[in-house]
């Protein structure tokens, strides 16, 4: 991951326009994100993919950015967002919020519970900790528990895509906290898998509270050792194409 900006207004400025009180997110910049703030090279996220969709990891920040936190939040995803779609933001969160596109179609809901003031240094420090989570998802995090329940996804249209995310808090965020990792696991259903990552929130070495992402994978078959090594070093390739870049 790498940083920019030192306030949640100027890390999130390259990633989105204004447009009459719109979010326009281009398929470049949803992409610039996922690759060098997120740290995810999921092809879904790749500028010229036909199935391209914004990150959810950047609509999670921008809400995060123009809404601020809240003792208890909920994030449930509605399909994939295309790019260069106009979407509307609350002007301030309710107990419960919504990100549509001019038809009103929802792309996320939002439960917000004791909104909290947080300074702008750890509202951006949690933005990127809780984003890059999402680097370390595949191959290191994913890819044992494909291969403990013996299958894996199609490797030449992986359809890895948000769910949900959360955050509960039992302390306001008073400096830029760290998030770990606390548990992984992967619900298989037929051709379908349910991933959730569990994490903690820490500040200044203490637990304060906890987040979590629910990840959907469609389209599994039966886990095939070559083809999966195979498609780890595509991605280690392109990861590092992206770094070098």
């Amino acid at each position: 991951m790498k940083t920019a900006g030192a306030t949640p207004e100027d890390l999130l400025a390259p990633f989105h326009a204004l447009n009459e009180g719109q979010v326009c997110i281009s398929a470049a910049q949803g992409s610039r994100f996922a690759k060098h703030i997120a740290g995810d090279h999921n092809p879904l996220h790749d500028e010229d993919a036909s199935r391209f969709c914004v990150p959810g990891d950047l609509l999670f920040a921008l809400i995060v950015q123009r809404c601020g936190l809240a003792r208890v939040m909920r994030l449930q995803f509605r399909g994939m967002l295309r790019g260069d779609t106009p979407l509307t933001f609350p002007d301030a969160p309710g107990e419960q919020l919504a990100v549509t596109d001019a038809q009103g179609r929802e792309y996320v809901i939002a439960h917000y519970e004791e909104p909290l003031t947080t300074p702008s240094a750890a509202l951006q420090g949690l933005i990127q900790q809780y984003v890059a989570c999402s680097g370390q998802t595949f191959p290191g995090l994913l890819h044992p528990l494909l291969r403990d329940q013996g299958v894996m996804f199609n490797p030449e249209r992986p359809l890895v895509v948000y769910d949900s995310m959360g955050i509960q808090l039992q302390a306001p965020l008073t400096e830029p906290p760290v998030v770990r990792l606390r548990h992984s696991e992967l619900t298989v259903s037929g051709k379908r898998g349910e991933v959730d990552y569990q994490y903690d929130i820490l500040q200044a070495g203490r637990l304060i509270g906890e987040c979590w992402k629910k990840m959907l994978i469609s389209g599994l078959r039966p886990y095939d050792d070559a083809a999966m090594e195979s498609m780890i070093e595509r991605y280690r390739q392109r990861a590092a194409a992206a770094a070098a870049g």
